[in-house]
Formats: structure tokens, C-alpha cells, sequence
């Protein structure tokens, strides 16, 4: 590598999702290089404010299995709601939860670009979230609303829709109804 690597390659070593040969191959190039060793250090001061504003319940994500296992595998205090297309789930959080994990089931063989959209209850969308990560094997998209402003709303009902956007068009995948009641 003697050019500078791009950002996408340094996330993709960051979170070890390169292949060995290539990962090796950019460890060398960091060592000669200063700008590519200073944009990853960027990176990694980025990831960890990511993560402690994650961890404090201030941000919204979609997050992908791996993340999941981690939050899991560290002791982060969850709750799950698996949902399929059409379905309702009674949710809550305490006070002692770290997280909401909305498991949004899905038919996303095929799907190549997914849009989720926040909707409340009258059915005016709230937030839409552009392109968001996801595996289409995985049958499911991990959605995880902000557990700050969890808990502090009162009782609510709020719908989720995942949207297939492609240069047909957009297609509803599902809708995802989540009534929250607070602890």
C-alpha cells in the first residue's frame, strides 16, 4: 500500500472484519505512514465517544449480531423484543437496563438497501434512518431506540417500518408496533 487507506478500510480493520493477508499488508503501511497512523488514531478517539454516549443510553443504533454478542458477552443489562412484520410488543425498560433490542424479523434475501421509519401513533413518521446496516442471512434487523429517552417517556405507542429501497422503488418489509410502558 503506498497510498493513503481509505476510511472505509481503516473501519473495516478496526472492527477486524479484514482478511488476515490484507489486515497484515495494512499494519505494515501504518507503520510507515504517519497520516494513515494519525487518521486511525481519529478513528479510534471517534469509536470510543461512540461508545460511551452508546453505552450512557444517549444515542439510537442499528447494531449488527456481532455488537449484539458483545453487549451480551460484556454484561449489558438488556431487553429483547423479537417482532415479526405485522406484530405488537408490550416493552418496558427499568432503570438497571442498559438497552432496548428491538429484534425486527424480516425477508431481506434479495434486499439490498433497508430504510427503517419511526412512526407514532397517529402515523406520522418521526425519524428515518437512510441505509442502514444489515445482514440480509440474518433474517432480522437490530434496532436500538436511545434507553435515555426510554426512560424517561411516559406510556406510548410508536411503529417501526422497515423499508426495501431499490431503483424500482420503495416496498414496506414490515411494520413493527412497540407499546411502552414505563417501569
Amino acid at each position: 500500500m503506498n497510498h493513503p487507506i481509505a476510511f472505509a478500510t481503516l473501519v473495516e480493520y478496526w472492527f477486524g472484519e479484514l482478511e488476515p493477508q490484507d489486515e497484515q499488508r495494512l499494519e505494515e503501511h501504518l507503520l510507515d505512514c504517519s497520516d494513515c497512523s494519525e487518521r486511525l488514531g481519529e478513528l479510534a478517539q471517534l469509536g470510543a465517544g461512540i461508545s460511551a454516549a452508546f453505552r450512557r443510553g444517549e444515542l439510537r443504533a442499528v447494531i449488527s449480531p456481532a455488537l449484539l454478542a458483545k453487549m451480551k458477552s460484556e454484561g449489558l443489562r438488556l431487553r429483547e423484543y423479537r417482532v415479526s412484520p405485522g406484530e405488537a410488543a408490550q416493552c418496558t425498560i427499568g432503570a438497571e437496563d442498559d438497552a432496548v433490542v428491538g429484534r425486527l424479523q424480516a425477508p431481506l434475501a434479495g434486499v439490498t438497501r433497508i430504510d427503517l421509519v419511526r412512526l407514532d401513533a397517529a402515523g406520522q413518521v418521526r425519524l428515518r434512518l437512510p441505509d442502514i446496516p444489515f445482514d440480509p442471512a440474518a433474517g432480522e434487523v437490530l434496532f436500538c431506540p436511545s434507553a435515555a429517552r426510554l426512560k424517561k417517556e411516559p406510556a406510548h405507542t410508536d411503529t417501526v417500518r422497515l423499508i426495501a429501497v431499490d431503483e424500482s422503488g420503495e416496498r414496506a418489509l414490515g411494520d413493527y408496533t412497540f407499546m411502552h410502558t414505563p417501569s
